[in-house]
């Protein structure tokens, strides 16, 4: 009876942890300080929300949404795999895009993930209909107190197209003085990313190295394979800074192991 007893608290254990790792939300705030960033976009709040897979968290994604939302937005970044291709279930999705449209103005970029559906049209014009400013291989700004930033979008690279190409498709109506900001899925390309001299990249794509080992970091991520660089966290290199998302959902590994899922805020301090 004992050991009966044992083995149940040790599952009960078990769930635990895998529930806690799973779907305790955590808030990572950066600053992002630089000379192109315009005096009136000082204090400029970014959430980044990156890699939701479908996952659930809580009714209609309620904790989801008010973990954002107590991140107090001015713009949201979405950086790919909002859905996941292996159950793909775009509404379960949209149920938190639809709140993030009412904080503040939300932008899109796709991951391998809506590229693997094949209904990569179908996605982009749901968000489209929310109200979510889309960005396939485009760039759009943002404007405050008479000064800009420019915002910049590339898809996945999964689509049969280089990043290279998709980045100067991109930057080819951009004005190269303003603060240039990225959404690109895929941190492994961050060697392009600098070689395009971009100011501020946003990814996701790794899910932190899915288990994150103590003084040793992820464990393996798509596109890296084992002991992955790019997992999470902040990477500089010349006039590039890159800030990678852990993430909040998961795809073929179903469990995060010390490994909590993530929202990004990066807050904007002129120099």
């Amino acid at each position: 009876m004992k050991k009966l007893f044992k083995l149940f608290l040790l599952i009960i254990a078990i769930y635990l942890f895998l529930y806690i790792n799973n779907h305790w939300i955590v808030t990572d705030e950066h600053v992002f300080e630089s000379e192109k960033v315009p005096e009136s976009f000082d204090g400029f709040r970014i959430t980044q929300v990156s890699d939701l897979h479908d996952a659930l968290f809580g009714n209609h994604q309620e904790s989801l949404v008010k973990k954002v939302e107590a991140t107090d937005p001015e713009v949201i970044f979405l950086t790919g795999d909002v859905i996941d291709s292996n159950r793909y279930n775009l509404e379960q999705s949209l149920q938190a895009v639809r709140e993030f449209v009412e904080m503040a103005d939300v932008y899109y970029v796709i991951g391998n993930h809506e590229v693997a559906t094949n209904k990569v049209q179908e996605i982009y014009e749901a968000l489209k209909a929310l109200g979510v400013h889309v960005l396939p291989n485009t760039s759009t700004t943002i404007e405050r107190g008479g000064e800009q930033i420019s915002i910049i979008g590339i898809e996945d690279p999964l689509n049969g197209h280089e990043t290279q190409d998709m980045l100067s498709t991109a930057l080819s109506d951009v004005d190269r003085e303003n603060l240039t900001v990225l959404l690109a899925h895929r941190p492994e390309k961050f060697n392009t990313y600098v070689a395009n001299n971009i100011n501020l990249v946003f990814s996701g794509h790794a899910h932190g190295g899915q288990i994150r080992l103590p003084f040793v970091g992820g464990l393996v991520a798509p596109g890296q394979g084992y002991f992955p660089k790019y997992t999470a966290g902040i990477f500089e290199d010349g006039e590039t800074s890159m800030n990678v998302s852990r993430g909040l959902g998961n795809s073929t590994v179903p469990f995060r192991i010390f490994n909590l899922p993530q929202l990004v805020v990066v807050e904007l301090k002129s120099k």
